[in-house]
């Protein structure tokens, strides 16, 4: 069998976007070229990219995926995909420890802090957190605002007395004046921003001397951060720091070495520390893609120009609610709403809802339907999305509204 190749004068004047493989044996591989007039966007991204919203997986900076696609098959002359080398190779250590670097420096991340690259998700830290910085019997208290801080508050309760300080009502933070913070807990626990319902905390709790713990997961490196007022600071990477298959840990060295007898080995931070996340296989492509986010965002300015891009992101969009003359909604209380993941209703026709997402899809604006658990639409604007795709989701809402009328 012989390979197959579209000349590139038969394209005329399209442009060829990529040349994908779409057949492979022994003998033979088929390639077929991947045109704009392929593509499903209608956006003016690059390689047809559409204007994804999801609440994550996210989207990435094409800047970082081309960077990959060029490392894909051999990554800086090493002969090897960073997929294929081992993680105890000088080549695989560079990158985690270039990776380690770059996000302390953007987090100003104390020396007294371990950085550490785990797996299973951040829901795996819901379990780690109280093995690792509680013993059977201990108090462990919980201020509840969303759906992820009440699910690690009901996993916490199979290895602690857990205290629930205080719970939301989804579109607001409780009034501190109101907690009812235990005397003698281990630490407290809060989610920094709740994905699905889009409350987010504009500064962290108060808790005098308790270990303060946060889940970042859909705000991690969208703002600067003082990580000296937390114990550990815990984010999956699929939001806003790369693709899904390692957590972030920062955690402070006098938490570290007093977990439970029944602490699973991959859970126990000692190991994790002690052997520099690499006790099994780490999630080598995924602190990879970490790393060239990292180093990215560093070029940019750090955090202080990421918060600024998203301040400004998150205005616009805030703005076209406003503005709607009431034809949408936002359900979240002005001083807890997020930059990152931003709810909104239609709420004189519920049923316009769906119609809205299916025509958003129409125009390359994608993942825009609501949490199952909330309804509505909820649109997520982490770092990577550009300003240029909110502004054309604003744009379309005004014109939704106008047509819906």
């Amino acid at each position: 069998m012989s390979a197959v190749v579209q000349p590139a004068a038969s394209l005329g004047a399209r442009r060829v976007h990529s040349v994908r493989r779409v057949g492979l044996s022994r003998q033979a591989v088929v390639v077929r070229a991947v045109t704009a007039e392929q593509a499903p966007s209608t956006t003016a991204q690059p390689y047809g990219r559409v204007f994804n919203f999801s609440a994550g997986p996210a989207v990435l900076p094409v800047e970082v995926l081309e960077q990959a696609q060029a490392d894909l098959l051999n990554w800086q002359g090493s002969g090897m995909s960073v997929m294929e080398m081992s993680h105890r190779g000088k080549e695989f250590q560079s990158i985690i420890d270039g990776a380690e670097a770059d996000l302390r420096a953007l987090l100003a991340i104390p020396d007294n802090y371990q950085v550490l690259f785990m797996q299973g998700g951040a829901s795996s830290q819901f379990s780690a957190i109280p093995l690792n910085l509680s013993a059977e019997g201990d108090t462990l208290d919980y201020i509840v605002t969303g759906s992820w801080s009440k699910k690690a508050a009901g996993e916490a309760k199979k290895y602690g007395k857990v205290n629930v300080v205080a719970t939301g009502d989804n579109k607001s933070v409780p009034d501190p004046s109101s907690w009812k913070l235990s005397p003698d807990a281990k630490y407290v626990h809060y989610c920094d921003n709740e994905t699905i319902q889009g409350v987010e905390f504009k500064a962290p709790p108060v808790v005098g001397d308790k270990v303060l713990v946060a889940d970042m997961s859909s705000n991690f490196c969208s703002k600067p951060v003082d990580v000296s007022k937390y114990g550990l600071i815990y984010a999956g990477a699929q939001k806003n720091i790369g693709p899904a298959g390692v957590t972030i840990v920062i955690v402070r060295d006098d938490l570290i070495g007093n977990s439970r007898p029944s602490t699973p080995v991959m859970l126990d931070y000692k190991v994790q520390a002690d052997d520099k996340s690499m006790y099994n296989t780490p999630p080598c492509w995924a602190i990879y893609m970490c790393g060239l986010v990292f180093a990215k965002m560093r070029r940019d300015g750090g955090l202080a120009a990421v918060q600024q891009a998203n301040e400004k992101k998150a205005k616009v969009l805030y703005d076209a609610i406003a503005g709607s003359n009431g034809f949408y909604s936002s359900p979240v209380d002005a001083a807890a709403r997020s930059m990152m993941n931003v709810p909104f209703t239609i709420p004189a026709n519920a049923d316009l809802e769906k119609e809205f997402v299916s025509q958003a899809a129409k125009h390359s604006m994608i993942q825009l339907k609501g949490h199952r658990s909330v309804g509505g639409m909820r649109a997520s604007i982490y770092n990577s999305m550009p300003l240029d795709g909110v502004q054309q989701l604003a744009n379309f809402m005004k014109e939704f509204a106008v047509n819906s009328a």
